[in-house]
């Protein structure tokens, strides 16, 4: 009676479902994530047009993109990074900023005038420029300051500039109360300077009043006005080509409609399952019920299409949603125990809202059948062109500048898993297959299935057995002995990745599969005399600083002990500034770590079968 049951609705309940998930996904998704405003540190609220940490593009405008870094706002404008210190919402709006690299220092590691997009900002009224003199072959009077790693002078007095190898301007206040001690000011310069937002904000609050979120057209570069159930130019009032009442009639039948099937089925199911299945508890405090998971997050239910690719994990397909939207469906294959990786993916994804971490549209499970429903990603995964030789993109070699762009990207994404959810997130599987790229090559981080969540504060997590791919999996991960386990075991695998990445532009053999093989030792030594324009395939001297400063970067994450490792807001820091300004990182064993990462999980695997 059931199977019948099951069998006779299971079409009704197809489409029903795939219309309710059209009507949730394309018209409340971006009005629910952009109401909901960044708070970073002691400056809270922050909303339209700022973008980023847990704000999507589309919520903001180019140029307003903001990261938490050490609980503090930061904004790139013109590639100088400013700590946005104070924030004013009332006309005019302003923000008041002060350089990163000037913080808490007068001598920072390399030099840059100040510069702001002056079609985004203007500088406010009040302020005057501090002239910062260095590398001068004369002593600068002590009434400005002088000291054995830079000079300083504030342009009073007359010097002559051209005995000074570099000079940068700063503006600060101009009731700033300094009189060339260095004290004083520091704390000018510290306590930086304001600028006034260039946007209209008529179109934005009319939006709001209407009842709408502002955000961006993605199509158009324009303003767009997100409402509950739909899009508009200007505000939610507005009239569109289907009138009010059966927009909502029509999302009352779906909703009602797909509301009584599914409760007949979940009564369906949830009796088979009493009768079927039986879900053992364990002692560790991290384990789940799949049973109780379900009940609580409810499922959907995937339709497939064409299968695109099969690995360990699962099958995957391709799937399109009745507004023509593709997705990705990853049927899994039958896990192990309790459901562990298909509950971390869901649990883990869908905490997350980033340009560069793969979208969770829903998940299905049934019995011993489970599904995961992603954005679908037209690129596919980035190892398919780093590995060349047998890929179905043989011919196709991403440039330098698009791998820079990558690596940023996952960068960045590993930064908001680490720092910009209220939970941390540790991946524990960084690599080439779980990097998707999308039709623009931007880098979204996926496969959550040995993800680890823990308390944001949390420094260390503790951790049965080892995860992780071998050849990506940091020392402590596999042995204690190195220290313990915790985000700075992601920022070895990112590290590794990259070094793949360096790698894969020369022309290498295809039976290479490890990093230690592609970055012998020989690379570290022409690093050292700056000797590597033949060895990393560079055309030019600024493919030669991109291909420099990734394998720097990336020589400092695959340290041997965690805390000799930079975190990945560091990382990020260094990938965004001038690449004069990175040191030659220790050598790493890499050789030693690969080798013992394979035999511990050669252990481990031969420990599961026996088991």
């Amino acid at each position: 009676m059931h199977s019948l049951l099951l069998r006779s609705l299971f079409p009704f309940l197809l489409v029903t479902s795939f219309i309710s998930i059209n009507f949730e996904l394309c018209l409340c998704q971006p009005y629910s994530i952009c109401s909901k405003a960044i708070s970073c540190g002691g400056i809270r609220d922050i909303s339209y047009p700022f973008w980023g940490v847990n704000r999507p593009k589309y919520c903001g405008q180019p140029g307003f993109e903001l990261r938490c870094l050490d609980d503090v706002p930061v904004i790139n404008m013109s590639n100088i990074n400013y700590r946005i210190l104070e924030m004013n919402s009332s006309s005019p709006r302003t923000i008041k900023v002060a350089r990163q690299d000037y913080w808490k220092t007068l001598c920072p590691s390399s030099f840059a005038n100040t510069r702001i997009n002056f079609s985004l900002f203007n500088y406010s009224s009040g302020l005057t420029n501090v002239t910062f003199y260095y590398g001068c072959e004369v002593d600068v009077p002590r009434v400005y300051y002088s000291s054995d790693i830079c000079n300083v002078n504030n342009g009073s007095d007359q010097v002559d500039t051209r005995l000074c190898k570099v000079n940068v301007t700063v503006p600060i206040f101009s009731t700033a109360d300094f009189e060339g001690n260095p004290t004083t000011l520091q704390d000018a310069i510290d306590g930086g300077f304001k600028l006034e937002i260039k946007i209209d904000n008529d179109q934005c609050n009319s939006c709001e009043r209407s009842g709408g979120r502002c955000g961006l057209n993605t199509t158009t570069g324009g303003f767009t006005c997100y409402c509950k159930n739909q899009a508009s130019a200007t505000t939610c009032n507005s009239t569109s080509t289907e009138p009010s009442g059966i927009k909502k009639l029509s999302l009352s039948i779906s909703a009602g409609v797909s509301g009584t099937i599914v409760a007949v089925i979940c009564i369906v199911c949830i009796s088979r399952k009493k009768k079927l299945m039986c879900f053992s508890k364990k002692d560790k405090t991290d384990d789940f019920d799949v049973g109780a998971f379900i009940r609580n997050y409810g499922s959907l239910t995937p339709k497939r299409y064409n299968k695109i690719g099969k690995g360990g994990y699962g099958t995957v397909y391709r799937g399109k949603l009745p507004d023509g939207c593709l997705v990705a469906v990853k049927v899994l294959s039958d896990s192990k125990g309790n459901g562990e990786e298909f509950i971390n993916e869901v649990a883990s994804i869908g905490r997350t809202s980033h340009v560069n971490v793969v979208t969770l549209f829903g998940f299905c499970y049934e019995r011993d059948k489970r599904a995961l429903i992603y954005e679908f990603m037209p690129n596919g995964s980035l190892d398919n062109f780093i590995h060349k030789q047998g890929s179905d993109i043989d011919n196709c070699r991403l440039g330098w500048k698009t791998l820079s762009e990558i690596a940023v990207g996952v960068a960045r994404g590993l930064e908001y898993l680490h720092r910009g959810c209220n939970t941390r997130i540790l991946h524990f599987d960084i690599k080439p297959q779980n990097i998707l790229l999308d039709k623009d090559f931007c880098p979204k981080i996926a496969d959550f299935g040995l993800a680890k969540l823990c308390k944001a504060k949390e420094s260390i997590v503790s951790m049965l057995g080892t995860r992780g791919t071998a050849g990506y999996i940091a020392p402590e991960v596999f042995s204690r002995s190195f220290g313990g386990v915790s985000h700075k075991s992601d920022v070895y695998s990112y590290g590794m990745l990259v070094l793949e990445m360096v790698g894969a532009r020369k022309n290498l053999d295809s039976g290479v599969s490890h990093t230690s093989e592609m970055f012998p030792h020989y690379i570290y030594k022409d690093l050292e005399l700056e000797n590597n324009a033949n060895v990393f395939g560079a055309s030019s001297e600024e493919e030669n600083e991109i291909a420099r400063k990734m394998v720097l970067i990336s020589m400092w994450c695959i340290q041997t002990i965690p805390s000799d490792r930079p975190s990945m807001s560091k990382v990020v820091e260094m990938l965004e500034g001038p690449v004069q300004s990175l040191q030659i990182a220790p050598k790493p064993s890499l050789f030693s770590h690969t080798t013992a990462a394979e035999n511990s999980m050669s252990t481990n695997q031969q420990s599961d079968e026996t088991s």
